[in-house]
């Protein structure tokens, strides 16, 4: 890369990180007592990606110590949102299953916050948010690929 454009990138990022500042606050107010948008982001996930993970690989998805992903899933298990059951490949080891109450919990909170949509939809039209999506999945992709790489 030519140091020329990392102002540039650095620019994307930073947009983004406030971008996702500003959601995260606005999510987390609007979230059931006792629970946080790790919460939320382990059960989005679970619902977009697949339940029946592991504890490690859900770890690894979040890029955070395992210890940190179990302290979460705890939270999730004791309001009733996931299940911890055996792994049948390796009885060593846990899966985790969402619950009807985890689905529900998660459409719960995305109606919650589909007040902001309105405000936003009239400052920036929904057209113009469906065509940042596809550059955003690959971007995503690509430092999705670029973190698995690291890992082996």
């Amino acid at each position: 890369m030519d140091d020329r454009d990392a102002p540039a990138y650095f620019a994307l990022f930073n947009e983004i990180g406030i971008l996702s500042q500003l959601s995260r606050a606005a999510l987390e107010a609007r979230l059931p007592n006792g629970l946080l948008v790790t919460h939320f982001g382990v059960v989005n996930h679970l619902i977009r990606v697949k339940d029946g993970q592991t504890p490690l690989v859900l770890a690894r998805a979040f890029q955070v110590p395992k210890t940190s992903m179990t302290h979460t899933l705890a939270g999730l298990e004791r309001h009733g949102l996931v299940e911890m059951r055996p792994n049948p490949k390796d009885a060593r080891s846990k899966c985790v299953w969402l619950t009807d109450a985890g689905r529900a919990f998660r459409d719960q909170a995305v109606a919650d916050i589909s007040f902001m949509m309105a405000p936003l939809a009239e400052a920036f039209a929904p057209e113009r948010a469906a065509a940042l999506l596809p550059e955003l999945a690959a971007l995503r992709q690509v430092m999705d690929a670029a973190r698995d790489g690291e890992d082996g």
